[in-house]
Order: C-alpha cells, then structure tokens, then sequence
C-alpha cells in the first residue's frame, strides 16, 4: 500500500535538521555565503559519519540567521510532512540557533516560529509544537542558558525540554541542572541517549535527568535488564530506524532492534530525526518497517496511539489527534 495518505504522529523531529536542502542553498546564495561543500553532486547533504553530519549540520544551520529565516523553514518543514501525512510534529529547537542563548532573541525567534505554525496548520492541518533543546557538546554552563529560556517560555506551545548533538561529550548528569529548571517550569522532558552510547547512557537518562522519554535509546537492547525496566516504567522511546541506519549503527533495517525492543514491552514510536540528511521521510519509515518486519495497519495503529499518548501536549489536542486518526484511517 503507499503510506504517503495515512495519517501520522511524530515525536523526535529537528526542526533544522528537517531544513530542505534546496531551502538552505538558497538562503546561502541570498546571503552570500559558501556552503557548497555540504551537498553532493546531486544537491544532497553530504557527510561522511556522525562527527562529519554534526559539522555539515551546523554548517547548513549557519545561514538561519534571522526569526524570518526560521519562519521559512518552520514553513518548508511542515508543508513538507503535511504533505507526507503526518498530522502532529514535536519539534527539536535550540535557542542556541535561534539568538544564542540570548532570551529576548529567542522570545522573537519563537514568535516568528509559531507564526508560521499556525499558518501551516490553518493550510494544511497540522499541528506541531516545540521543544526547547540544549546542546550536549556545547557544554553543561550553555545548556543552563538554554534551559532558562525554554523555562520563560514554557506553556501551550512549548511543551519539553530535551538535549541533542555529541553523545560521547560528557554525561547526562552533568545536564541535571538544566533538566531541574525545566521541571520546576513544567515542561516534560526527554533526551538523546542510547545511540551512538551504550545501554550506560539510558541509564543515566534514567537516574539523572529523569527523564519520561529517551531520543533513540535503541541501545538499550544490549541491556536485558535495562530492557525490563523501560517496559515496566513504560518510558517511551522515540526511535529513528532510518537515521540509525543512515548512520551506521545497524546495516539495514532488518538488523535495527525496534521489533525486538517492541516484543519484549517497550513502548516505540517512529520518527524520521534529520528526514534530508537521511533521505528518509515517515512514509518511507512506516514502508521500510512493513518489509522488514512484515507490519500491518494494526501494527501501525498502535505506534501512532503510543506516539499521541506520549506527545508533550495537552489533553485537549490528544483528543484532537484521537479523533483524527480514528476519523482518517476507518
């Protein structure tokens, strides 16, 4: 069957890093800045491993400059996964990116950003919200920046508060203090572990951040006890087979742990990460998923009713997407 129609929810999505390539290059001819090195001969981004998509993603983040540059993208994204059903996006924001750090920069960077949200959801009915995230490998004094401006903005449209970028830099306690201010503010709470490190790092998620979802996790299957104790607590993975894959970490999707996570009890959900510099999209996700592991409808029905469950909106919206997802796929 094509996927492209069926109505999807997803949780684990950078808002950069779903930046178009034709988007970023024609941002960079308007503001005069060579970035040609990124992409490949045939306009695609271009990276060699994880150090390599880390360097060529900030490199392309580098020519959003301005709250208007970020309303474009927040446009070209959310058009684009409208397009390929999906009906609810969380997306990763970093006001590192949007302002440096600086609150009153990020408060205009947000504005723009949800401006051109709901604009998307009146053309297209999608909604989306955000979530304020650190960066790991820019240092535990920055997240603390960070984690103020997500906590002054925290309400109805920011939701969380996670952390992305080098999971070899530091530990994940070294983040607590972040991961506190944005629970006295209210947000949930998710962060990066358990991909490029090992079972160690969900734990460490676990025990010191505290955290209600894990951004990949997928190495915990290495990890049986570990394994036990996300089925029992129910936390949520937010799994990305095709940027797991892309990456290197499994070599195809046969080999990816998401059906063995799901069998022991653990809760999945299915996003795409990066979908341009995966060349992936939550159609080709939910297909490639369906040859590999020989999914249905039924199959798919209770990621999307795993994915609302565990969104980082309120009650009312959860209602909403229920009600979609019933409506749509009858």
């Amino acid at each position: 069957m094509s996927w492209q129609d069926y109505p999807k929810v997803e949780l684990h999505l950078h808002l950069e890093g779903a930046a178009p390539a034709d988007l970023i290059r024609r941002l960079a001819r308007e503001k005069s800045v060579d970035i040609a090195g990124i992409f490949d001969e045939r306009g695609h981004y271009s990276f060699d491993d994880f150090p390599d998509f880390l360097q060529v993603y900030e490199a392309a983040t580098s020519v959003l400059k301005r709250p208007e540059d970020y309303a474009r993208l927040t446009a070209a994204v959310l058009e684009r996964s409208a397009e390929d059903g999906v009906i609810y996006t969380e997306a990763f924001i970093s006001p590192d990116f949007c302002g440096g750090g600086d609150l009153a920069a990020w408060r205009e960077y947000l504005h723009a950003i949800r401006e051109a949200a709901d604009r998307a959801e009146a053309a297209h009915g999608i909604i989306m919200r955000g979530i304020v995230t650190c960066i790991r490998h820019f240092g535990p004094y920055t997240a603390r920046q960070i984690a103020r401006c997500a906590a002054e903005t925290a309400g109805d449209w920011i939701t969380g508060f996670g952390m992305g970028g080098n999971e070899t830099m530091g530990k994940q306690g070294d983040f607590a203090w972040s991961f506190d201010c944005a629970r006295e503010a209210g947000l949930n709470l998710t962060t990066h572990a358990g991909e490029f490190a090992g079972p160690a790092s969900v734990r460490q998620a676990l025990d010191d951040l505290r955290v209600t979802r894990i951004g990949h996790g997928v190495r915990a299957v290495d990890d049986p006890a570990l394994i036990d104790r996300l089925a029992e607590a129910g936390t949520v993975l937010e799994v990305c087979p095709g940027s797991n894959v892309a990456l290197g970490l499994y070599p195809d999707l046969r080999a990816h742990p998401i059906a063995k996570l799901r069998k022991a009890g653990v809760k999945v959900t299915v996003s795409t990460d990066d979908p341009p510099f995966f060349r992936t999209s939550m159609s080709q996700e939910f297909a490639g998923l369906e040859r590999a592991f020989g999914w249905d409808l039924t199959d798919f029905a209770v990621l999307n009713r795993t994915a609302v469950d565990a969104a980082f909106c309120d009650a009312a919206t959860k209602d909403r997407l229920r009600d979609r997802l019933k409506t749509e796929t009858e």
